[in-house]
């Protein structure tokens, strides 16, 4: 039964339904749903609306329900209910009767798809985070295996000057990270709660949306109903994201398209992304990356849609919005999928470093070396630039390279020319040249490739006794400039199986601990970096650490009293009051000297709703 259907003397008619029904494709909201769901149930139970052995036995069934979703995600679509909501509904009233009904009470479908399509575009920027970072690291490693190798550089498609094979692959390490920092911004900026807007003027129960917005994860609950229900930034901003990415492994793409074809000859693609011809059996064709420029227009396509989808649309929930789903869903794993396979290909690729040379000292490309010897003699760059265009002219006439010419040659076009130029046109030297930050040059290269490395070689692991010293050295400094609470060594030996360490080429470089408070409830403490350390994402990569030992442990909050509340926000951790901490407040508040003066917020971790749905801190601003 649709959900609207009191107002109607009559259904809808199966064309209309069929038009209409967005169940075919939001079913992959499924699990969103639920969880928001069982999030809704505690808030109902806060403010009375449901008892405690109700929401008890609702949770219960909807936890059953999200059980047998993940098992099979298919069968949802195929229910014939109008749409996710009305399935899940539906569902639930099969498993605790008229009780499901009291489910929906101050809440609308329009702040439950609102929530919903946030909680799954936050999951699935999670996955292409991860892609990414792969997909950088092959990069990488090419860079590092192929260090040395001279590809001739293109502008215009034509032979420019030569530069390493290395820092083209580290130019799309470049691409990559821009593409990584404006999914971190999308993720951010989407990480916030509609539940509890209603249908557009917000719910007409005292619900405590901050608490709501914490629970499922949330930085924070939105301010504005109207805009609560209605915004669709968030999936413009992931398209937007998924766009330019796209276009970055299509212009990849057709470089190694170029480089492999046969008038190129500079790589070969393995045979597990490629294919041949049914009727040419000589062929071998770079199909997985003609994919990719491919299906680059089909990702703007569902950016462009949704804009327009958008443009004209008044506040506050229309239909039309319905439109945001189906590109998306397209879209994204579009995205990730291309992303899978430029890595592929990136993994499998061979360089045919003789060809690749041989074609860098064709063209004239060292031409603008012999440009910067002459303005290196006194000659005004300007000048110097007629006088080798000159030359090239000279070399092409006599189908030579600008080294085979003679001195007299040379002297004949200008005197300043000596035997020293020689040198300055060999290929080698043309690449060390160019050494200034960002160039070309082996050393600007390979400290490229070090940093990129340095970002990828931090090891997190749980600590053992080995570590004891460095992690009381590490708690010490920061101890002493007043960021941690100091610990005595005995007490790091007692509790090494809290702490977790980061290692940097087998040194330790970083800590932090997780202590269990008799109540269950978790801390992160002693989060310490080395400060002489230059490797960015310890601190991140400890965090993750620990959380993900919290979920096995089954516990259901981590908190921390920390005066970089920033840096957790990053890691979605809210804000909450110390009021809501008296095991924290016991154990070290009223024994630290600061406690008057203290300058540490409090912050939380939601890692799985209570069944009791217990509201644990107030939202702190």
């Amino acid at each position: 039964m649709a959900l609207w259907g009191g107002r109607f003397s009559t259904g809808p008619d199966e064309a209309f339904k069929q038009f209409n029904d967005s169940l075919p494709f939001d079913y992959q909201l499924a699990e969103q749903d639920i969880i928001g769901s069982v999030a809704w149930a505690g808030a109902l139970e806060q403010v009375s609306v449901l008892s405690s052995d109700e929401h008890t036995r609702l949770v219960a069934a909807l936890n059953e329900l999200l059980e047998e979703v993940k098992a099979d995600p298919q069968a949802v679509a195929t229910s014939g209910a109008e749409d996710i909501h009305s399935h899940v509904e539906a569902a639930l009233i099969e498993k605790v009767g008229d009780l499901a009904k009291k489910l929906h009470t101050g809440r609308s479908r329009n702040d439950q798809v609102a929530t919903d399509f946030r909680l799954w575009c936050r999951d699935t920027a999670d996955h292409l985070l991860d892609a990414i970072a792969q997909l950088k690291g092959e990069f990488v490693a090419l860079a590092e295996r192929e260090l040395g190798t001279i590809l001739p550089g293109y502008t215009h498609l034509q032979r420019a000057q030569p530069v390493l094979f290395s820092h083209w692959c580290m130019a799309y390490v470049e691409m990559l990270e821009r593409d990584e920092s404006r999914l971190q911004d999308a993720k951010a900026r989407m990480n916030f709660c509609p539940l509890g807007s209603g249908a557009l003027a917000g719910t007409a129960y005292p619900i405590d949306r901050q608490a709501l917005a914490h629970g499922l994860g949330f930085t924070a609950a939105t301010k504005n109903s109207l805009d609560g229900v209605s915004d669709r930034d968030f999936v413009l901003d992931l398209l937007s994201c998924a766009s330019i990415s796209m276009i970055h492994l299509s212009r990849m793409s057709e470089d190694l398209i170029f480089y492999n074809s046969g008038e190129a000859g500079f790589i070969e693609l393995a045979d597990n992304v490629t294919s041949g011809s049914s009727l040419m059996p000589q062929k071998k064709n770079p199909d997985a990356l003609e994919l990719i420029r491919g299906k680059t227009g089909r990702v703007f396509g569902a950016f462009s849609a949704m804009m327009m989808t958008l443009k004209a649309l008044p506040l506050a929930y229309n239909k039309d919005m319905q439109e945001d789903k189906e590109g998306l869903f397209d879209a994204m794993p579009t995205w990730l999928a291309c992303i899978h396979m430029a890595q592929a290909c990136i993994k499998g690729v061979k360089v045919n470093g003789d060809k690749t040379l041989a074609a860098a000292k064709g063209g004239h490309a060292n031409a603008t070396e012999l440009a910067d010897y002459l303005v290196a003699k006194g000659v005004p760059f300007r000048e110097g630039h007629h006088i080798v265009g000159v030359l090239v002219q000279l070399a092409i006439s006599e189908g030579k390279t600008l080294e085979e010419l003679s001195l007299e040659q040379y002297k004949s076009v200008n005197t300043v020319f000596e035997d020293d130029v020689y040198p300055v046109l060999e290929i080698d030297a043309c690449i060390k040249a160019r050494k200034a930050l960002g160039g070309t040059s082996i050393e600007q290269v390979t400290n490229a490739v070090k940093e990129a490395k340095k970002k990828q070689q931090i090891t997190v692991r749980d600590a053992n006794l080995d570590d004891v010293e460095a992690i009381a050295t590490l708690i010490q400094h920061w101890a002493t400039v007043g960021e941690n609470l100091p610990r005595a060594k005995s007490d790091m030996v007692h509790s090494i199986n809290e702490f977790a360490v980061t290692e940097i080429n087998g040194k330790v470089s970083g800590c932090a601990s997780l202590y269990i408070y008799d109540t269950g409830l978790a801390e992160i403490r002693s989060l310490g970096i080395d400060p002489k350390s230059k490797v960015s994402g310890q601190g991140r990569q400890l965090v993750d650490h620990l959380l993900t030992k919290a979920k096995k442990l089954a516990l259901n909050r981590v908190i921390v009293l920390t005066r970089v509340p920033d840096f957790f926000e990053q890691q979605r951790f809210t804000f909450c009051s110390k009021d809501s901490l008296p095991e924290k407040v016991m154990k070290d508040c009223e024994l630290c000297l600061r406690k008057e003066n203290c300058d540490e917020v409090a912050m939380e971790y939601i890692l799985k709703l209570s069944t009791r749905a217990e509201i644990p801190c107030k939202y702190v601003a």
